[in-house]
């Protein structure tokens, strides 16, 4: 038997001699491309064309293969075969709608390959012809809001969804495509919205709907009024942001039960007890084990929803039982295998699931808790540049929140208590938590444990500047709040403190490293600030007068970094340099602190003399502080309770504009309509009513 070969276009070869024999949909392209018109010698060509099995392959090659001169030569044929593509899409046989929407998705990115460095106008020139591109966009984006709204199959509606992300992804800078000025003005953000406030198209559907409305809103959003901005932005209807907020999470949890998952495998057995044996040698590798890859369209979509839509900050706080996550009625696969943007979509059925198999005791969880979560996993390993990316916009999200004053209510509530156990990293310097579940607290107590695992776990040679000063304003934002409510949260703050002065120790350790690369003095200057909020107003928000006696008793325990802090940033303030302004900002913010160590180390020396005791116990030192208050003086500073509000642009333009980039290009790596064998959709169809 003659082998069959495989290369597009060919269905087998009979013998050597002979030519092969190519599909009749092939032949029916070739005529496309040729300079004639294919209806002139065959009225039924077009009709006949939507019956045939797309070749995407043989077609989108074709398209690529045309030079400059035969393009004009066939732009008839090519703007004739999309509008006969658009006009397929209003057929009531929809065999011929899904070959129209393949072929579609096949011009779009056939032509965008060819004429990379073409500009926008003459790609829609094109595929449309420009004096037509206004009616032909139209109709498409009116047929496809009619498809995913009507009662069109399943797999109808993920072509429809999967044949816009192809459209918005064929640049690789999403506001290089021209295309898409049509679909700004035809918008359909209201199906999007329709899919996702239904509880089952949002299982089918939702995922990709949230990916796309994602890229959507960052094309050109900083040039022009971008009409999906304005649109998401004033959503105020339950059903949609919930489903918006259900997507999300689900996402988020699978990501976090991948992650689980592999974490436990790793867990005992021959490998574990191997690099227990011989120490550091094989963590890399360990680590590397770990990774999963980051969901950074997911966290877009999060980030576009927090920061422009106050009424979603609604949806990170709504509770939900975790075995009762079944609130959606299982629904059937559909027939078009779910393909993964950027990482696996959840699958259908993870709403029968618990989130992960955490505490028994956790009764509750929300899709801030899954976040957090989330945002633990991303932020351990920063050294990978996806993970990097999501570990910054982890923070900006928790930024946005911080800045929200219901999202600041709601995470201080006393009678909102959730049990969140958080990820943390392997240290060799501490022993691993076994199985140590925290209690019951409010959520804020989750984020400062998440930027205190962040202070203390990322003091290396590649410092994560960036993210540090990020970490360190959400702590200041979250105090803020405290201080100006009177919130007395009953937390650890001893741990933070720590934290604080041995990130300050860090810097003072590497100056002539990091100095090279960053301005240290600016991080400096937030923590030391952070030490003056405390000490100025702690007596405000800090939950016992206990907690303000442990604040001086640590910053003297501590003085000696207080005081090589002050030597070096003295050091560098009188000298001529490019950092002598802002060591001298933080000389200046040392004035409390130093007093305070000025004031009660000669007291503690002195009651240690007295007393005739070597070393003062801890409870020694409190009760010196306790009766030398009356003598300390200190400064009022302005200021500290003051904070700049978060602004996408101009500062954070061009972070976004790579991420939507890659985010970009990773879907249009994955996205695929070629996923419906004719055969399969022949069945479904014959069972349409």
């Amino acid at each position: 038997m003659a082998q069959v070969e495989k290369k597009a276009g060919l269905l087998r070869r009979t013998s050597s001699s002979k030519k092969p024999l190519k599909e009749k949909v092939v032949l029916m392209y070739d005529e496309i491309f040729a300079k004639e018109d294919p209806a002139k010698n065959n009225p039924r060509f077009w009709d006949e064309l939507f019956l045939m099995k797309v070749n995407l392959e043989y077609l989108e090659q074709k398209l690529e293969s045309v030079d400059g001169e035969e393009v004009q030569r066939i732009q008839d044929n090519i703007n004739s075969l999309f509008h006969h593509c658009v006009q397929a899409l209003g057929e009531e046989h929809q065999i011929r709608v899904v070959n129209a929407l393949q072929t579609l998705c096949a011009l779009f990115r056939g032509v965008h390959q060819k004429n990379k460095s073409a500009s926008g106008f003459d790609i829609i020139n094109m595929l449309m012809g420009f004096d037509k591109a206004e009616l032909r966009m139209k109709e498409l984006m009116e047929s496809l809001d009619c498809l995913l709204c009507g009662d069109s199959s399943e797999s109808l509606k993920s072509l429809c969804l999967k044949l816009l992300l192809c459209l918005v992804t064929v640049t690789d800078n999403i506001s290089q495509n021209t295309i898409l000025e049509y679909v700004m003005i035809n918008s359909i953000f209201e199906a999007i919205q329709q899919i996702l406030s239904d509880v089952s198209s949002r299982g089918q559907h939702g995922y990709d709907a949230v990916v796309l409305l994602a890229l959507l809103v960052n094309y050109r959003k900083y040039e022009s009024v971008n009409p999906y901005i304005v649109k998401l932005s004033i959503v105020d209807d339950e059903p949609t942001l919930d489903g918006m907020g259900m997507v999300v999470h689900q996402a988020l949890t699978e990501y976090n039960r991948q992650f689980k998952d592999k974490e436990q495998d790793n867990q005992g057995g021959f490998f574990s007890t191997l690099t227990s044996m011989v120490g550091s040698m094989f963590i890399a590798d360990a680590d590397e084990k770990l990774s999963v890859q980051t969901n950074e369209a997911i966290l877009l979509a999060l980030y576009e929803a927090v920061h422009l839509n106050r009424n979603f900050i609604t949806v990170l706080a709504q509770s939900h039982p975790e075995m009762d996550m079944v609130a959606t009625p299982p629904t059937p696969a559909p027939t078009t295998p779910s393909t993964p943007l950027g990482t696996t979509p959840p699958s259908l059925d993870m709403m029968n699931n618990p989130e992960l198999p955490l505490d028994p005791n956790l009764q509750t969880s929300n899709l801030l808790i899954t976040f957090l979560k989330y945002s633990s996993i991303v932020m351990q390993d920063t050294k990978d540049e996806h993970r990097l990316n999501s570990a910054r916009l982890c923070l900006i999200i928790l930024t946005c929140i911080a800045e929200d004053q219901y999202a600041d209510a709601f995470l201080h509530d006393d009678n909102m208590n959730f049990r969140v156990n958080l990820h943390k990293m392997p240290m060799r310097h501490r022993k691993k938590a076994v199985d140590k579940s925290v209690g019951s607290r409010p959520l804020v107590c989750a984020v400062l444990d998440l930027m205190v695992e962040f202070v203390v776990t990322h003091m290396m040679k590649e410092f994560p500047m960036d993210l540090y000063l990020r970490c360190v304003q959400i702590i200041h934002k979250l105090i803020c709040y405290q201080k100006k409510c009177r919130v007395r949260l009953h937390y650890t703050w001893r741990e933070l403190w720590s934290a604080l002065i041995n990130l300050l120790k860090f810097l003072l350790s590497n100056e002539t490293i990091l100095l090279a690369k960053h301005n240290i003095f600016h991080l400096a200057l937030l923590v030391v600030n952070l030490f003056n909020m405390f000490i100025t107003y702690g007596d405000t928000f800090l939950p016992t007068s206990n907690s303000y006696d442990e604040l001086y008793y640590e910053i003297v325990r501590m003085h000696q970094v207080f005081d090589n802090l002050y030597c070096m940033v003295l050091r560098v303030s009188t000298n001529a340099g490019q950092w002598k302004e802002p060591a001298s900002k933080v000389t200046h913010s040392l004035v409390n602190v130093r007093a305070i160590v000025n004031h009660f180390n000669p007291k503690i020396e002195s009651y240690a003399a007295v007393n005739h005791i070597s070393q003062l116990s801890e409870d020694q030192v409190l009760e010196v502080v306790r009766s030398n208050y009356d003598t300390l003086t200190l400064k009022l500073q302005d200021g500290l309770d003051q904070f700049e509000r978060y602004s996408e642009q101009p500062k954070e333009a061009a972070f976004f504009k790579e991420l939507v980039r890659s985010i970009s290009l990773n879907v249009r790596r994955n996205v695929s309509l070629n996923t419906l064998s004719q055969d399969v959709l022949l069945k479904e169809f014959s069972t349409i009513s």
